[in-house]
């Protein structure tokens, strides 16, 4: 498994941005939820988001994904504007895919059922379809939980099994909703270690939400912050950890990730 990283900020040989949002707002009854957000997502690029419960982070997967509208702004990728576009199109041509913070699975399903039906969705030509099922079995190490019902494994197996199911298509962005949530430290770390070798090995960017501060930040190349609604800090885990307003927001002074 990989090395999870220590405060490195990868170096892009070649810049190529596959996701951009642009001033995107978003309100609920009323109630300002995102103001004016922009970011850009790099090719092979790990992106953190951190913040308050209820400043908007899971609202912006949502918003990416077209599962919810937005109230104004732009949503681009590969530099097209996909503001309009439903999520069956976004997935599909520009092979983005979404691990939510719960569920993911079929509870009642086996390991190697739920692989096979999000399998026969996306693959139409059965060899390949096997081919990458067996390479996800490998991958994440599910030879000996293979015909165990998904609502009988551990909580980081099904966490697995939701990002395996997530990434059978091979998405270009993932966009990973809370991945840490209620799980143990080897679970964590597990998690991490999926995470590094996604972006390393498949070239895959990826998007993580979490309230684990201490383990977004250990695994990722750039984060943001936000409060309000808004960006108030930006830039490698150094960097937002120094910075002035982060810490008197949301780390606090006695923060460290060491």
């Amino acid at each position: 498994m990989a090395v999870i990283k220590k405060f490195r900020i990868k170096s892009f040989k070649e810049q190529e941005t596959l996701l951009q949002l642009d001033k995107v707002s978003m309100f609920y009854d009323n109630r300002r939820i995102l103001n004016d957000i922009s970011f850009k997502v790099n090719r092979s690029e790990v992106l953190g988001l951190l913040g308050p419960n209820g400043v908007g982070k899971s609202t912006i997967f949502k918003i990416i994904m077209n599962i919810e509208q937005l109230k104004s702004g732009k949503i681009f990728l590969k530099g097209i504007d996909c503001t309009n576009l439903p999520i069956h199109e976004r997935s599909s041509r520009f092979h983005l895919s979404y691990c939510p913070q719960y569920g993911g699975y079929f509870y009642d399903l086996t390991v190697l059922e739920n692989l096979t039906a999000v399998a026969e969705i996306h693959i139409n030509e059965k060899n390949l379809r096997i081919s990458k099922i067996d390479k996800i079995i490998g991958q994440f190490g599910f030879d000996s939980i293979l015909n165990v019902k998904a609502k009988n494994v551990s909580g980081g197996e099904r966490r697995k099994l939701a990002i395996g199911m997530a990434i059978i298509n091979d998405p270009e962005i993932l966009l990973l909703d809370e991945p840490y949530a209620a799980l143990d430290i080897l679970s964590i770390k597990m998690i991490q270690e999926i995470i590094i070798n996604l972006q390393s090995m498949e070239k895959m960017s990826i998007i993580v939400c979490d309230h684990n501060a201490r383990d977004l930040l250990t695994c990722v190349d750039r984060a943001i912050v936000m409060s309000n609604g808004k960006i108030i800090a930006s830039g490698s885990p150094q960097d937002i950890i120094n910075d002035t307003q982060a810490r008197s927001v949301y780390f606090g002074d006695e923060f460290k990730i060491n």
